[in-house]
């Protein structure tokens, strides 16, 4: 029974960015808060870890707002650290900060008109986390008396990647009025903002009350409230998660947050946190938050160095060595299917070089060569104009749809585990070691019965190997 006198919390997981600046790791299909860059966990993960129990505060299951591409990816990364999902709200498209925070107060208000939300993005680390409760116990007592609290973080550089916040005078102890708002500045602003002492980097944190948010958005933008409350109304469950009405959300303009609401209330505050926190935006700042030598060397993966200084190297495949040898303020970053080498002080550009990939068609520019599926994930081995060798893993109870193809047959051979395999009216066992022909236009299915994961590897042949060459017919997940 939990204690009348705790404060009572719900977290908000933002979890449907796309970020690219830590490209080749993160791309569209896979960014980067469900990733491992500093930790045995994800981001994700470690955002979710932060709100377990308290001795102070009760943190209820989270709310994570998501897009189709991430839901089983969410789900499953939060079963695996022993968190309960709780509700998952798909956005159909991105439409930036403010209305997926809307959307999570009003699906929370429906629940408890008096709830309290503590808005995460989830691709940050913070590693002081006695001081990162001491900011939610600060910001609950604004929170609780009707103000909105926008968290800053103490600066200690003059960064251009963040926007800044203003700090007025005092309200309490580590909460102040709000000024101003300052956008990414260039590096001469944000020398001068560092030197005034009473400028904070702008978290994108966020403590309200949800009817205090809902009433923000009837002042400020009664538009996007409006066609919010009807994507909330006429959304769906779908295998537990929470599908917003796509008609009325795809009509929504995109629109910040911080623009929409807290440049503009007048209930804001800010709570002061400095628990060395880094949104680890560039390869540069993960450089700085990972374990190094004397020489300023980080290294994670099949990585090694020889006589190196203040750099970053990273093996992301476990089939690839990378050496650094005489290296110096450099980040090298190789996966299966691309390599990033950079100098340290141009990380922030890093976007740049996707954008560059983007216009000439290069595919590694938002794929990534690993697919998760609700059922597990695939990986292309090799890839011809007639041919396809893909890595499958399947995970415990995990079923592939019945399905056929127009254009390709493929062979499986299954290499760990057992798989059950329908092919037409044929359904039979393929153990370790055994394989199976699937000819085009068989109507087949694949599952894994057993309790560990099976892995196969599927051979594809054909004149056209397209993922979109898929009939389905039957999916326990509910895809079209």
């Amino acid at each position: 029974m939990e204690s009348e006198d705790k404060m009572i919390i719900t977290p908000v997981l933002m979890a449907g960015g796309t970020g690219t600046r830590l490209w080749p790791l993160s791309r569209k299909s896979f960014p980067k808060q469900f990733a491992k860059l500093t930790s045995s966990e994800t981001l994700f993960q470690q955002t979710a870890l932060r709100f377990r129990q308290h001795s102070e505060i009760h943190f209820n299951d989270p709310i994570s707002m998501t897009c189709e591409d991430y839901r089983f990816i969410v789900v499953d990364q939060l079963q695996q650290i022993g968190v309960n999902p709780g509700a998952v709200l798909i956005e159909p498209e991105v439409k930036n900060t403010a209305p997926a925070i809307l959307a999570a107060a009003l699906y929370e208000y429906q629940k408890n008109k008096d709830s309290i939300l503590l808005v995460a993005p989830s691709d940050h680390d913070i590693q002081e986390i006695d001081k990162f409760y001491d900011a939610i116990e600060a910001a609950h007592d604004e929170a609780h008396a009707g103000n909105i609290v926008t968290w800053g973080i103490t600066p200690t550089y003059p960064e251009t990647g963040y926007g800044y916040i203003e700090m007025g005078s005092k309200a309490a102890e580590g909460v102040y009025e709000v000024n101003s708002f300052v956008e990414k500045p260039a590096h001469e602003v944000a020398v001068k903002l560092l030197s005034t002492g009473n400028y904070l980097w702008n978290a994108g944190i966020f403590m309200f009350q949800a009817k205090i948010m809902i009433e923000a958005f009837a002042e400020y933008d009664p538009e996007t409230l409006s066609r919010v409350k009807k994507s909330i109304e006429n959304g769906t469950v779908d295998l537990g998660f929470f599908r917003l009405h796509k008609e009325e959300w795809s009509a929504l303009i995109e629109s910040s947050i911080d623009v929409t609401i807290m440049e503009r209330s007048k209930k804001l505050k800010t709570v002061a946190l400095d628990a060395n926190w880094s949104d680890l935006g560039s390869w540069d700042s993960v450089w700085s938050n990972m374990a190094q030598d004397e020489n300023g060397v980080a290294t994670f993966g099949n990585a090694h160095v020889i006589e190196c200084e203040n750099t970053l190297l990273r093996s992301e495949s476990e089939m690839l060595e990378i050496v650094g040898v005489g290296l110096k303020d450099i980040v090298a970053v190789a996966t299966s299917d691309a390599v990033l080498i950079i100098d340290k002080s141009q990380s922030q550009n890093v976007k740049e070089a996707v954008s560059f990939l983007k216009r000439a068609g290069v595919s590694q520019a938002d794929v990534f060569p690993k697919d998760h599926r609700p059922w597990g994930w695939y990986e292309s081995l090799a890839l011809s104009n007639r041919f396809q060798v893909k890595r499958i893993c399947v995970k415990p109870g995990g079923s592939l749809s019945l399905q056929s193809h127009h254009h390709r047959s493929e062979h499986w051979i299954v290499v760990e585990g057992t798989a059950k395999v329908t092919v037409d009216e044929e359904v039979r066992l393929v153990t370790e070691g055994e394989s199976i022909y699937v000819p085009l236009g068989s109507v087949h299915r694949m599952e894994n019965p057993g309790k560990l994961p099976m892995l196969l590897i599927e051979v594809q042949t054909g004149a056209y190997l397209g993922e979109d060459d898929i009939i389905r017919y039957e999916d326990i997940y509910s895809r079209a």
